[in-house]
């Protein structure tokens, strides 16, 4: 089969591996469509995975079309996304259903083998099965709808309430859209890249401010008419915006710390200061729930797309197929173009 594949830090080709063969207890999917995740770019030109070679890519979709075990042939034809976390199933987290907090994991894109391929060999129980009436592309946007999702939990988000959201590439637009439908009054997105902020005026998102023209905390102030916002999701995994999160966060509100930071998150005695004298709450969030109690962010993120209520595919900018993926992270690394959502897809 095709896959692109990391060699080492910076060396991703476009080449022939070896077809996976499922084991007992998997399916083999025939992957159709597989989203750049901006984790990606720092794996391959800056991080790289964990092992050599690996083909990276976790958020992806495809179809089921062998299995190897007979009581899992009925799922053959039918489309599914892609859990990407293989967890241990023994340590107390797994014991409890929480899966990302697994202690010894594997990991689709990153520890083993990912979705820039045409072929990949997947647990049943990774499987998220969707209806015939989604698309390949917004099946692979799954895995970032349930991890924006997730966030908002975290932050409780009600209704009537007010987000900053820093960051306004595609997790932070689902976050809003995500934020909408969640009953929020208003969902402020924030980025220092005009055009990402055009971008989201044209998907129909008003309240917009440049950090680079606009002192955010006072822009949320502006928006709230003084209150500040109910919670801030840190989604840039910079200092600067976490400080402003804590600056624009109303007494007893809470942060959401999302954002993977690049280099060191440093805190400002003034924005320690705002922590402690209002009683904010300052949590993590990570990766999405694939639990069913409380709730199964990937069924739920599936079953709002596919009822036409969030929609996503308008986020997708560039559609490249395999063999341009190499060039495509290129683009996406040194920025020659604007871009939002890159969806590779493996059209047969």
């Amino acid at each position: 089969m095709k896959a692109c594949v990391l060699h080492g830090i910076g060396d991703f080709r476009f080449e022939t591996v070896p077809t996976p063969v499922p084991k007992p207890g998997e399916v083999l999917l025939q992957i159709r469509a597989c989203g750049i995740c901006g984790s990606d770019i720092q794996r391959v030109w800056e991080k790289g995975t964990y092992t050599f070679p690996t083909i990276p890519g976790h958020e992806f979709s495809g179809l089921i079309v062998d299995a190897a075990d007979e009581q899992n042939r009925h799922l053959i034809g039918k489309k599914a996304a892609v859990f990407p976390l293989l967890p241990c199933m023994h340590c107390d987290a797994c014991v409890i259903g929480e899966f990302a907090q697994c202690t010894d994991y594997n990991y689709f894109g990153s520890r083993c083998d990912g979705g820039l391929a045409e072929y990949i060999s997947v647990p049943v129980w990774n499987l998220v099965l969707v209806p015939e009436t989604l698309s390949f592309e917004e099946a692979a946007m799954a895995e970032p709808a349930a991890v924006a999702l997730h966030a908002l939990r975290r932050a409780g988000l009600g209704i009537g309430d007010s987000v900053a959201i820093f960051g306004a590439g595609p997790i932070g637009l689902m976050l809003a859209s995500w934020a909408r439908l969640m009953g929020a009054a208003r969902a402020i997105l924030i980025d220092i890249d005009a055009r990402k902020l055009e971008f989201a005026r044209g998907l129909g998102f008003e309240d917009l401010v440049n950090a680079l023209s606009e002192d955010p905390v006072e822009a949320v102030m502006r928006l709230t008419n003084g209150r500040g916002s109910d919670c801030s999701i840190e989604g840039a995994g910079a200092s600067a915006a976490l400080e402003q999160c804590l600056g624009c966060t109303r007494m007893f509100g809470t942060v959401v710390a999302m954002g993977n930071p690049l280099r060191e998150i440093t805190l400002s005695q003034k924005a320690y200061w705002a922590l402690l004298r209002k009683q904010l709450n300052l949590c993590g969030t990570w990766n999405s729930s694939y639990s069913e109690i409380p709730l199964n962010d990937w069924k739920t993120s599936i079953r709002y797309m596919a009822q036409g209520k969030l929609q996503l595919e308008p986020f997708i900018t560039h559609r490249l197929t395999l063999e341009q993926c190499p060039a495509g992270l290129i683009m996406m690394r040194d920025r020659t173009e604007f871009f939002n959502k890159v969806m590779i897809r493996m059209d047969t």
